[in-house]
């Protein structure tokens, strides 16, 4: 019997969605985490489309989420529907292992945000070597606001960083301000993509929209960025489906 191979149009694509463990700030004195709007709105998108999508984080298990982002002002339509979900509650108290699948391939590897990435995101060697195998074999790599801090350190088998001379954004320091935590930030996410040779780019007004798509790589900018992030990550991985 001859095997029947999807045509590559249907072909089911794969999602690998990062998230964060960190619950708290160094300085214990407020919590943080996941914000969950940048996961759960690239997470509807995907699934509408019928991919397969992962959620790992670098140690598995459960999740933090910023109490901040469950707040009425910032819980969106989308965001309090994923949360009321049992199922969905249930994917983040259970997220994959990330070097458990870390050799596994996927169409997309989205770094999603939250100020709990500062802390376990840069110095993740296992994130480092899968962000670089992606971005290398042509595949898309995409993060969002405090999570573009993943990519601070991942070189290219060039040994050259990865966001060097690249077009992109990520969480502002005059935001940083507005949100009130600057003094509890573990390091200036704009000041350090620009010390990697990166051309940061960001919204005309603070905490608005704000997406950029250099090549394979697509960056979003703060929480309001979510919406448009998953419909331009969307859109690129349907133009590559179809190619």
């Amino acid at each position: 019997m001859l095997d029947f191979v999807l045509p590559k149009e249907v072909a089911m694509l794969k999602i690998l969605i990062i998230v964060t463990n960190t619950g708290k700030y160094a300085s214990g004195k407020l919590e943080t985490g996941l914000w969950l709007s940048e996961l759960t709105h690239i997470y509807h998108a995907a699934k509408e489309e019928g991919y397969e999508i992962t959620i790992a984080s670098p140690n598995g298990g459960n999740v933090h989420v910023d109490p901040e982002s469950l707040k009425r002002f910032t819980l969106d339509k989308i965001s309090k529907e994923y949360w009321n979900d049992p199922f969905f509650r249930g994917l983040l108290k259970h997220s994959r292992n990330l070097e458990r699948v870390s050799t596994q391939e996927f169409d997309l590897v989205y770094l999603a945000g939250g100020h709990g990435t500062m802390y376990d995101f840069p110095g993740d060697s296992v994130m480092q070597n899968l962000i670089q195998n992606q971005y290398e074999s042509g595949k898309i790599v995409a993060a969002i606001c405090h999570g573009v801090g993943g990519l601070l350190n991942v070189r290219l088998s060039g040994g050259e960083y990865l966001i060097k001379n690249k077009v992109l954004t990520g969480f502002n320091w005059f935001e940083e301000s507005l949100a009130g935590r600057k003094k509890e930030v573990p390091f200036n996410l704009e000041a350090a993509l620009k010390n990697r040779g990166a051309k940061y780019k960001k919204a005309m007004i603070p905490m608005t929209s704000k997406v950029v798509v250099d090549g394979n790589l697509i960056t979003g900018q703060n929480p309001f960025s979510s919406k448009k992030m998953a419909k331009v990550v969307m859109s690129e991985l349907s133009k590559r489906q179809h190619k």
